[in-house]
């Protein structure tokens, strides 16, 4: 005949357990807390988060897309998407580095190419391939017809639009050569739309 042993819990094994989990939630939470303490230390110090406005960068960018930048001891090198403080228009913008301090940038509209340092740039990127002379473009740098030369001085940098055709930047003077200090970081990763999730 099997008999059925019954066995009370003490109210000190009940205390004991009741510690245990209440230890295991303060646990949970210091850990918890300390994470989100982790993120916050590397997007003040290390990242920032912004948002696309305008169709400037398609279709590398999209209007909407959420970017994150790294800006610690960043410089900005040829070919890197950034964004930087634009005084002029009173907002951010966000462009590709074409050219650095000291660097000569030739932009040919008669046969849509770009110039480096006498050395023509890949424009795979670009959203269209013809790129039209615009009357917003500063003259000064206009050396002939279609034809506008830049010579990038020290602590700048020269930015375009990889949609050439819409896009406000360093050909106009409305934005001109970029102040190094007013380069808020480099885009490294794009986290929304999450159909798009990933490096730039």
């Amino acid at each position: 005949m099997d008999k059925s042993i019954k066995t009370n819990k003490t109210p000190e094994q009940t205390d004991e357990k009741e510690y245990d989990l209440i230890t295991d939630l303060l646990e949970w939470a210091e850990a918890f807390v300390l994470a989100m303490f982790v993120v916050i230390i590397v997007f003040i110090f290390f990242l920032r988060i912004v948002e696309v406005a305008g169709p400037s960068m398609s279709s590398t960018l999209s209007d909407k897309d959420r970017i994150i930048l790294t800006h610690l001891n960043y410089t900005p090198e040829r070919g890197d998407i950034v964004v930087c403080n634009s005084k002029t228009l009173n907002k951010c913008i966000i462009k590709r580095c074409i050219g650095v301090g000291g660097d000569t940038v030739c932009v040919n509209y008669n046969d849509d190419t770009v110039k480096v340092n006498g050395e023509y740039i890949d424009q795979s990127y670009i959203n269209e391939a013809d790129m039209r002379e615009q009357s917003i473009f500063d003259q000064r740098y206009r050396t002939s017809d279609g034809v506008y030369n830049y010579t990038v001085p020290e602590g700048t940098i020269f930015v375009m639009g990889d949609n050439r055709n819409h896009s406000t930047d360093s050909r106009s003077d409305m934005v001109g050569f970029v102040s190094l200090g007013d380069v808020l970081g480099k885009a490294i990763f794009r986290f929304y739309p999450f159909s798009s999730i990933g490096s730039i």
